[in-house]
Parts: structure tokens; C-alpha cells; sequence
């Protein structure tokens, strides 16, 4: 995003009304393109640090009332899931919001429309921006609709274990190409079989993952490779 304005077509295109388009224009300007730009503190981590504190408050009312029978130390592991980077970053990926983000020239440069931790604290600031203009209770229907993707992985026990998923977003986005996976090793009894996956980008391994089948065993290489190319 290099020009201020660019905020409507996202805000189109996720149909949230605004009317107050400086404020999401702020949650999408990154310190880098503030400072290369002259423009004091108009950039987007006041914001984000509001939408963190608001985005919990969500996530843990949401789950006390979803999950009346789960314990407090459970609840607090969900939530955490639920609010973790990664989770963030995959709404962020879904939402393209990285073509909607201001950067200075050497974070552009970079590849920081594609750095999740940029990312997360991205759709952070929107919340931010979303309590500020219509208020919690506003703001609580869009995160929740915001959130259905991820919480139907939550009710599938696959909440932020799916790492193939956040690997192919992600190498789309900064490499345009698609993570592919091999089965490299096998051992123990049929009965009792550990896998051993690897997977490649452009051809070059970037992970390894062991698992007793195969899709684990892909679940973990894509698990190392995320962790080695998102620092």
C-alpha cells in the first residue's frame, strides 16, 4: 500500500461500515513508512496495542460462554492459542492484508507485507480501530465473524498445529511458490510406524518433521520450516 486510501478497498472488501477512514488508514501504516515519511506518530502501534488488550477481552468471553465445562487452565491455553501469532497471521494472510499495509522502503524491500509478527500486529491495530469507532459490543460481532475460520479449527482440534496450511500462505505470498512435501524415511513395525517428512521450496529442503503417520510427520517439517523462515 504506497498511497493513503487504500484502507477502503480492504474495508470493501471485508464489509466493515467505517466512517472514520483515518483511523484504519493509521492501523495500516507501518513506524517504518511513518518515519520515512515525516508523519510523527501516525502509525499503527497505539492501535495495536488497544486491539490486543481488546481482542483478549473477545477471545476469553467468547470461550467462557462457548466452553462452559472447560477448566480455567484450559480456557487460558485456548485463548492463547486463539490470540497467538500465528492465528493472527493466517486472518491477515486470508484477508491479503498485506497489499494494504504502508511500509518504508526497506521493510518493502524486505518482504515485510509477508512478515507474519507485521501482520499480526497489523490486524491488532484494526481491532484497535474497530473498538475506537463503534465501541466493544460493535466491534465483538466483527472479530467474531472475522473469526469463524479459526474457530472451527479450534472445534477440529487442529488450531494452530496446522502448519502446511500457514507454510503455503505464507511461501505464496513472499516466494510465489508451493511447499512440497516427501516421505524420506520410515521405521519400526507396521504396527508401530514412525514417518519422517521433508519438505522443499523451489526445490530446496527448508524442514523435517517426524510423526507416526504421514500427515504428522508433514505437520512437523512444515512446523520447522515456518519457525526457520519467519524469525
Amino acid at each position: 500500500m504506497n498511497q493513503p486510501g487504500n484502507s477502503y478497498s480492504l474495508l470493501d472488501d471485508i464489509e466493515w461500515k467505517i466512517e472514520n477512514n483515518s483511523l484504519y488508514e493509521q492501523a495500516l501504516t507501518h513506524t517504518s513508512y511513518a518515519h520515512e515519511k515525516g508523519l510523527n506518530n501516525f502509525h499503527n502501534e497505539r492501535l495495536e496495542f488497544l486491539g490486543d488488550a481488546v481482542l483478549e477481552l473477545i477471545i476469553s468471553d467468547y470461550l467462557y460462554y462457548a466452553y462452559p465445562d472447560t477448566p480455567e487452565g484450559k480456557l487460558t491455553k485456548l485463548r492463547a492459542d486463539l490470540v497467538c501469532e500465528a492465528s493472527l497471521a493466517r486472518l491477515a494472510f486470508e484477508l491479503n492484508l498485506g497489499k494494504h499495509i504502508r511500509l518504508g522502503k526497506g521493510e518493502m524491500v524486505g518482504g515485510g507485507f509477508t512478515r507474519p509478527s507485521l501482520l499480526a500486529d497489523a490486524v491488532e491495530a484494526l481491532i484497535g480501530a474497530l473498538y475506537l469507532e463503534h465501541g466493544l459490543e460493535e466491534c465483538r460481532k466483527y472479530v467474531l465473524n472475522l473469526y469463524q475460520p479459526v474457530f472451527r479449527d479450534l472445534q477440529e482440534g487442529v488450531l494452530c498445529r496446522d502448519f502446511k496450511t500457514l507454510l503455503q500462505e505464507f511461501s505464496q505470498a513472499r516466494f510465489s511458490v508451493t511447499p512440497v512435501y516427501q516421505i524420506v524415511a520410515e521405521s519400526g513395525p507396521d504396527h508401530d510406524k514412525e514417518f519422517e517428512a521433508e519438505v522443499l521450496l523451489a526445490k530446496k529442503p527448508v524442514g523435517r518433521g517426524r510423526g507416526r503417520s504421514k500427515k504428522e510427520a508433514e505437520q512437523a517439517a512444515a512446523r520447522e520450516a515456518w519457525n526457520k523462515l519467519t524469525p
